[in-house]
């Protein structure tokens, strides 16, 4: 059983994980920035936008500026997390640093609770 409340969508937790490295990356955060790291088209993080918004992820000031909500952080710290140490855990593994982050992107939204615990020991027990 997964254990937070909410399941969102991956390509939700993907915007809120680029809005977290941007804003970490920038200091700051606007549509057009997520559109360019995330290779998508403006409307369509727009759309994004205003749904994470109207869920209470994000929150956007009046100058367009975008930043996470305490839920929309707790999120974006998780999927980033996960992409983190099992990047380094493939690294670690003998694969390529570009496959080792492709395939850490795909494997990070799908873990329960459970099995993401047993790898990130594992990791920081093996993969310092």
């Amino acid at each position: 059983m997964v254990n937070y409340t909410m399941r969102i969508y991956e390509s939700a937790e993907d915007y809120l994980e680029a809005i977290l490295v941007l804003q970490e990356k920038n200091g700051y955060v606007r549509s057009i920035d997520i559109a360019n790291e995330l290779n998508y088209s403006k409307p369509s993080v727009s759309i994004a936008m205003k749904k994470l918004r109207n869920n209470g992820y994000i929150e956007m000031d009046e100058n367009s500026f975008i930043t996470l909500t305490d839920e929309g952080h707790r999120i974006a710290n998780r999927i980033y997390e996960r992409h983190r140490i099992l990047t380094k855990l493939f690294i670690g593994l003998g694969v390529s640093e570009d496959t080792a982050a492709m395939d850490a992107c795909q494997i990070e939204h799908h873990l329960s609770d459970e099995t993401w615990s047993k790898l990130k020991e594992f990791a920081q027990t093996h993969f310092k």
